[in-house]
């Protein structure tokens, strides 16, 4: 992004703070008509993604070009056109009325400019991926199977893309981040700017500082917390990295594991209720399932990718004789019970959407205690300065998620209109022969590819209009199969070679990226376990009897703890190699076991106590050799 300077700077600094006034306006007083909150929304974010974002490297730096000014000027002219004639494009029957001249010409320069916005803003893969989608309308008449598709004329598709309101570059996606998407990001930015982060981060230190290796230990709990309001990989990385990876080095970690537990812990931000990341409300929208109840499923798989985080951390800095955080450097409970009420925001939020408030209505009346609380201190007072600053950072933040939903829009026009989602899931179901587990490989994979560079939103989308079908036919409930894909479209950002969130954090470690990609997501690899585990069993996402949540949950943090050991080649002590094969064997039986839903929801929790504990002191005397040791004696005796 440029940094601007001059008239320049306040002109764009006062656009983008108009685009978040316009966005709390509607959330108080009600949104307007879907063309017209998507067009007002476009025609605010759409330039600035021209003026601050550079066509290429070479482009200048501080100031736009005049190719770019002009580019933004035209950008605004569609998003005019679909507000002002809204009443009329209301009117019209939808693939039976004529598109006119006019239309057809706005509509092809919204696609292009939408398409060089994507290939600026968000990543060259994205716009190559919109434009293969859309050559695929022209060749899909003269291929056969499952990829075959009938002929869309030219107008027919200007007007899928530009003037629908269901799908398209206006669609239902524009229309969630327009609303439910931007008020979050916005409840975002006024936490940020009361310090609540700073407060994550202060309280992280206060509880898991102290332990050895405290640094880690603070890196993942501030990460975790600080995603609750975040949601987005990069940002959270940065504003918890920058304090939490050289703090690591200092304690003695080397600085490619400090990156990889940044960008591990930061990427989890994302699962992290109550507020995970956009594509969650992409979720709520496309599957009608309340966004509270999806929140509430994904808190245990979230709680495990951290502990398993946690207990990593915890096992190396006992093996290395890690040293704890400096009292000194870490604030006294007395500061942070003064500071508590930083977090009443996030509780109200909380309590409304458990009392069944909408997301939207919840996070409008946050919004406003964040507001009002923060004249309690001086140091988070938001004058008009930092309410300024405050409303420009949620403007700004908007952009690429603007242009992400209506990239993903014209994707899911082209899937929706010929068919091809279908298709995919028919060829998914016959590579996998009909079985689930080979079906799930394969969608993972989808999943990670399509993500490489991409942000998770439209990883998200695209994938799971793909993937979402073809786990449906296998059974697998809608829920359990949305999150499937959520997770992996997440994980994308952590996944060599295009792992974004571990390159930024090894930027701060001085580390090599490539290593710190691979060391990340091997740190986070109960993210690439769990999904699979609540596709098989859904007791983890607390669908089923409670009991099943629980015996599900003591396993799984049996698995978390074996696992953690095997990789850090420590349990009590150092460990060989037979001893770490002997555990990734067990927590790999242990696996199999939690995902099978119907045997633990047979048994009490009194027979799952028994079995797990048996597991326990089979693997604890198992390493200590006791029991080989004692078989030894006692043949040397017969």
């Amino acid at each position: 992004m440029r940094k601007l300077s001059g008239p320049l700077r306040k002109i764009i600094g006062v656009w983008s703070a108009l685009v978040a006034v316009f966005y709390l306006y509607t959330a108080i007083f009600g949104i307007f008509q879907p063309r017209i909150q998507r067009g007002v929304s476009l025609f605010f974010l759409l330039p600035l993604g021209f003026l601050l974002y550079p066509a290429t490297k070479k482009s200048p730096k501080e100031k736009p070009s005049v190719l770019d000014f002009i580019l933004a000027f035209a950008s605004m002219i569609p998003a005019l056109y679909v507000i002002i004639f809204n009443k009329q494009l209301n009117l019209r029957l939808p693939l039976i009325d004529p598109v006119s001249t006019i239309e057809i010409i706005l509509g092809i320069m919204n696609v292009l400019l939408v398409l060089e916005l994507v290939r600026r803003v968000v990543v060259p893969a994205m716009a190559i991926l919109i434009s293969v989608f859309i050559l695929y309308v022209w060749v899909a008449p003269y291929m056969s199977g499952v990829f075959y598709a009938r002929p869309i004329s030219i107008p027919r598709l200007i007007e899928i893309f530009f003037l629908n309101t269901d799908v398209g570059i206006y669609g239902s996606l524009m229309g969630i981040m327009s609303t439910f998407v931007a008020i979050f990001v916005i409840f975002s930015c006024f936490l940020e700017g009361t310090n609540t982060g700073v407060f994550f981060t202060n309280f992280a230190s206060r509880i898991a500082g102290r332990g050895p290796g405290g640094g880690a230990k603070v890196a993942a709990v501030a990460s975790g917390l600080f995603g609750t309001i975040s949601g987005v990989g990069v940002a959270n990385m940065y504003a918890t990295g920058s304090f939490t990876i050289p703090l690591m080095k200092k304690l003695g970690y080397e600085p490619k594991f400090a990156a990889a537990v940044a960008a591990a812990s930061s990427t989890g931000g994302q699962f992290m209720p109550p507020v995970m990341g956009a594509a969650s409300f992409v979720m709520s929208e496309i599957t009608g399932i309340p966004y509270w109840t999806i929140a509430i499923a994904a808190a245990l798989p979230a709680i495990f990718y951290y502990i398993s985080i946690f207990m990593r951390v915890h096992f190396i800095a006992l093996r290395d004789n890690l040293k704890p955080m400096d009292e000194k450097e870490m604030p006294s409970w007395k500061q942070l019970i003064r500071d508590s009420y930083l977090l009443l925001p996030l509780v109200a939020l909380v309590v409304m959407l458990a009392s069944g408030f909408s997301p939207f209505s919840s996070c409008t009346v946050a919004i406003v205690a964040t507001f009002v609380l923060s004249f309690l201190s001086k140091k988070t007072m938001l004058t008009p300065k930092k309410l300024y600053k405050v409303l420009e950072s949620s403007g700004l933040s908007c952009i690429m998620l603007a242009i992400t939903c209506a990239g993903a829009g014209m994707i899911i026009s082209v899937i929706n209109y010929t068919g091809l989602g279908l298709g995919i899931a028919t060829i998914v179901s016959r590579f996998s022969g009909g079985f689930l587990l080979p079906a799930l490989i394969l969608i993972m994979i989808t999943c990670i590819l399509m993500g490489l560079g991409m942000p998770c939103t439209p990883a998200y989308i695209i994938t799971v209009v793909i993937g979402a079908p073809a786990m449906n036919a296998l059974g697998i409930k809608t829920l359990p199969a949305h999150l499937f894909v959520f997770y992996f479209a997440i994980l994308a950002e952590l996944t060599p070679p295009d792992a974004i969130v571990a390159y930024c954090a090894a930027s701060i470690a001085g580390s090599d990226p490539w290593k710190t990609g691979w060391e990340a997501s091997f740190l986070g690899i109960m993210g690439y376990i769990i999904p699979f585990v609540f596709v098989y069993n859904r007791a983890i996402i607390l669908e089923g009897p409670i009991y099943a949540s629980i015996a599900t949950s003591i396993v799984l943090f049996i698995v978390v703890m074996l696992n953690s050991a095997a990789v850090t080649d420590f349990f009590l002590k150092s460990l060989g190699l037979a001893k770490r094969i002997l555990l990734w064997i067990i927590s790999a039986a242990l696996i199999v076991f939690s995902c099978q839903e119907k045997l633990l929801a047979s048994f009490s929790i009194a027979m799952i106590v028994i079995i797990v504990g048996g597991a326990i002191i089979i693997t604890y005397f198992a390493i200590n050799n006791k029991l080989v040791k004692k078989y030894r004696t006692e043949t040397a005796q017969i």
